[in-house]
């Protein structure tokens, strides 16, 4: 299992070599969620696929979601204080992103059921006196304050509050609560968490007098520079609520080829020797563009969302995409609206308005000399027909079936105006 995640890249550290031959046999191994939001995103998806690829080598997956760790906020990777949530607000959350391991594991029986936790479980009747005299005494302050998310914190003109400081005491009690209650002796997480690891690690060592381990993949970054998972509007979501499947599909569509094969081998089941092929493919002459891409998002798509999610996502793409392909229909548009930006105006909000008007309301657009830049450059679209001139203003005849209007900033970037 170990050489295998390091082929698709989901190695970047290991607390020993051991764990090669510890893997040959079933263990179980564990990864954390915090529910900080009624959805996880992109990001958490690579330690959900972390565990799934553990479970197609026989191992049992356990998810700990983080009811109690959540009402503290892990400060790894974090430059300010994560805002306290309410404790309905966690229950809430932790109720809702327990459909997203339904969506990329198996609980058919095919493979070790995986087993859900919540850290509330084993710290709701533990007395603070009680950790403290237990837990506490087995830390030295002069290593906690030498882990590098301790000290990037303690660097910055925030700071960094006891409660966070604390942090890596719970997490690895979770870690030795686990290994003692469960058996567990493998934990996995992003390199961030590399500290908070490798506490637990030495916690299971001081108490119990054995061995745990842990692995840490890289977080992932895009070539381009911008942040994984992130767009305009922020995280890109594993729920359809917050995310719809177009929208997930897009976002991967959008993804540079730097990228592609990356997040093929990390965010996909598709056979490395598949994968392989397609990389060759894109350095050949006749590659067709995007190609690549669009594999990408359906594979990711399909994970998230079912064969279902991928047909939606592809029709609609269709729909709201220039050329003859586009033919757009009140059905048509009726299902963009449920999978892509869209906005209800009044019919004197549209008529008589310019498309920087129109472009600019619907958020396309920041301003409306970048709409008119774009007229000019011919990368404005109003029903997948380009539009140049800049007086153009919408009649009754553009509307389509009386009710929709479809506006593009870009062959990608669309918004659907609904008539009310």
């Amino acid at each position: 299992m170990i050489t295998y995640l390091q082929k698709r890249g989901f190695v970047d550290a290991l607390t020993s070599e051991e764990l090669h031959s510890l893997c040959e046999k079933p263990i179980k191994v564990y990864v954390g969620f915090d529910p900080t939001a009624d959805s996880l995103h992109l990001g958490n998806l690579i330690g959900i696929m972390a565990l799934a690829w553990a479970q197609r080598y026989g191992h049992t997956p356990v998810i700990v979601l983080g009811g109690a760790t959540g009402r503290i906020g892990d400060p790894s990777g974090k430059s300010h204080e994560r805002p306290f949530l309410s404790l309905e607000m966690i229950r809430a959350n932790v109720a809702s992103i327990r459909t997203h391991f339904e969506q990329v594991l198996d609980f058919s029986g095919r493979y070790p059921e995986p087993i859900i936790l919540n850290n509330t479980e084993w710290y709701q009747n533990y007395n603070l006196i009680e950790f403290l005299r237990d837990i506490g005494k087995h830390f030295r302050v002069g290593p906690m304050l030498a882990k590098e998310s301790v000290k990037a914190r303690l660097r910055s003109e925030e700071g960094m509050s006891f409660t966070e400081f604390s942090y890596q005491l719970i997490q690895a009690y979770d870690f030795y609560h686990l290994f003692s209650q469960h058996d567990v002796v493998l934990q996995m997480g992003g390199s961030d968490q590399w500290g908070n690891i490798t506490a637990g690690i030495e916690l299971i060592r001081k108490i119990e007098k054995k061995s745990a381990y842990g692995l840490t993949w890289p977080l992932l970054t895009r070539s381009d520079g911008k942040k994984f998972g992130k767009t305009e509007k922020g995280a890109v979501w594993l729920s359809a609520d917050k995310c719809s499947p177009y929208e997930l599909y897009q976002y991967f569509f959008r993804i540079p080829d730097a990228d592609v094969i990356h997040m093929m081998k990390m965010l996909t089941f598709m056979e490395l020797e598949e994968i392989t092929a397609i990389e060759q493919e894109m350095g050949r002459s006749d590659y067709v563009v995007n190609s690549a891409q669009k594999r990408l998002a359906e594979e990711v798509t399909r994970i998230l969302h079912g064969e279902q999610g991928v047909e939606v996502a592809i029709k609609v793409t269709k729909g709201a995409g220039p050329g003859k392909e586009g033919k757009l229909d009140a059905e048509v548009l009726s299902q963009i609206a449920k999978d892509m930006p869209s906005l209800i105006l009044s019919r004197e909000e549209v008529i008589g308005k310019r498309y920087a008007d129109l472009a600019t309301q619907a958020d396309l657009l920041s301003s409306k000399g970048e709409a008119n830049r774009l007229l000019k450059n011919g990368g404005a679209y109003l029903n997948n027909e380009k539009i140049t001139d800049p007086s153009f203003e919408v009649k009754e005849k553009d509307l389509i079936e009386g009710e929709f209007l479809l506006i593009g900033a870009g062959k990608k970037k669309k918004a659907l105006i609904r008539l009310r």
